[in-house]
């Protein structure tokens, strides 16, 4: 395949800049707090979901109990407002004493007890997003050893009520202070959203040397138009995105919303499989205690992970926008496998897309097909045309390999 050449070598020109922590060489899974709870701090009128210890250790238990940490959903990640208003008497964060009455150590060994990871969220600004107390410049050496002597395993530093000076200092200096504290610590950057989020502002190298993941773009929200955007987004600016990419340093299109509201089950597959072929983090905002089938068949499907976590770590790319509204994404895979996702746009039915392998950068040899989502397996000739009937805002997802031994006259 011509494309997996180019784009491997465009990935390993960067390889030499790749942050030296060893953490996150394929991209972070785990359960996220922000989209689905926000800032809910009212537990006296709705303890189940509010911010809290009690919320995250739900979280923990499901992730423990219903499979997902057996397929490396890992990480339990708290987000904004969880501390105290106030800093300590010697200047450290603390959590807010009745919805953390534990204490975050207690909460982090929790996690660690169920093979599980804790996260946490701070920001560089005077304030955070939600007006809680931020790190700022002179903050940071003193944020970073509290988050590793409370045994804290990723920190997401946001960038609200800061200014790019601050920011070009902060960000160098917290990625400095946390390979210093004595933990290794995942470290995800909001950095490229508060620059324009594109060259020439953001100078995506240097994120490769301090960050293991970053925002590049606007929060996700439960709606099709959300996700849409940013697959929009993403793909439009791939050539500048798929050589920053790779093993410990990863693109980060948000949040997966799949079980809430905003996402049919065919959009739901959408979301998966194109955070699959982004080599994107996998992080759930949902409501893992009440959870459909539905999405969780989705969410737990092994095939789809497996696309994910290749080890290669290589992004992958459009490589076709038809007029009628179909679009296929290709990722090279290890093993001389890819991934193809046939994606419709469409609006109305179910749309037939006629193609062939060859016409997608393939060779004329055979190859092995497995449709991620049916698990069904078929053998196709790269010359053969074939038809993939895509539902409008749907995604057809195959895993692609070349088959160890193959008795070819039975395709002749």
């Amino acid at each position: 395949m011509v494309l997996v050449v180019l784009v491997f070598a465009s990935a390993l020109s960067v390889a030499t800049f790749a942050l030296e922590n060893g953490l996150m060489r394929t991209p972070p899974m785990g359960w996220l707090a922000w989209e689905r709870f926000r800032c809910n701090t009212d537990c006296d009128s709705d303890p189940q979901n509010c911010i809290s210890e009690n919320l995250f250790t739900d979280m923990a238990d499901r992730l423990s109990e219903d499979g997902w940490r057996e397929l490396g959903y890992v990480y339990v990640n708290i987000d904004d407002c969880w501390s105290s208003m106030e800093r300590d008497e010697k200047g450290r964060l603390q959590p807010d004493p009745e919805r953390f009455p534990g204490g975050i150590p207690k909460l982090a060994r929790y996690m660690h007890d169920r093979g599980l990871k804790l996260g946490i969220y701070a920001d560089i600004g005077s304030v955070t997003c939600e007006g809680y107390p931020g790190t700022p410049l002179d903050k940071i050496e003193t944020d970073a050893q509290t988050f590793a002597d409370w045994e804290v395993d990723m920190l997401k530093f946001d960038g609200c009520h800061s200014n790019a000076t601050e920011q070009e200092q902060g960000y160098p200096l917290m990625s400095k202070a946390l390979k210093a504290s004595g933990r290794p610590i995942g470290y995800s950057c909001s950095w490229p959203v508060y620059q324009d989020c594109l060259p020439p502002k953001v100078n995506y190298t240097q994120l490769g040397e301090l960050c293991n993941l970053w925002r590049n773009y606007y929060d996700i929200e439960d709606s099709w138009d959300s996700v849409q955007g940013i697959i929009d987004w993403f793909f439009d600016h791939q050539d500048v995105l798929i050589p920053v990419a790779g093993p410990g340093r990863w693109n980060d299109p948000d949040m997966l919303i799949i079980g809430n509201f905003g996402l049919s089950m065919d959009q739901s597959r959408t979301q998966m499989a194109l955070w699959a072929i982004m080599a994107a983090p996998l992080f759930m905002s949902n409501d893992l205690r009440t959870i459909s089938s539905g999405a969780r068949s989705i969410l737990q499907n092994k095939m789809a992970i497996s696309i994910n976590q290749d080890p290669l770590g290589i992004q992958g790319r459009r490589i076709v926008k038809e007029k009628s509204g179909i679009e296929v994404f290709w990722r090279p895979l290890s093993n001389n496998a890819s991934a193809l996702v046939f994606f419709s746009r469409r609006n109305d039915m179910p749309y037939r897309y006629q193609t062939s392998l060859r016409r997608l950068n393939y060779t004329t040899g055979i190859y092995k097909i497995f449709d991620v989502f049916t698990e069904k397996t078929m053998m196709l000739k790269g010359s053969t045309d074939f038809v993939v009937s895509v539902n409008h805002t749907g995604v057809v997802m195959w895993y692609v390999s070349v088959p160890a031994e193959l008795n070819l006259g039975q395709f002749y």
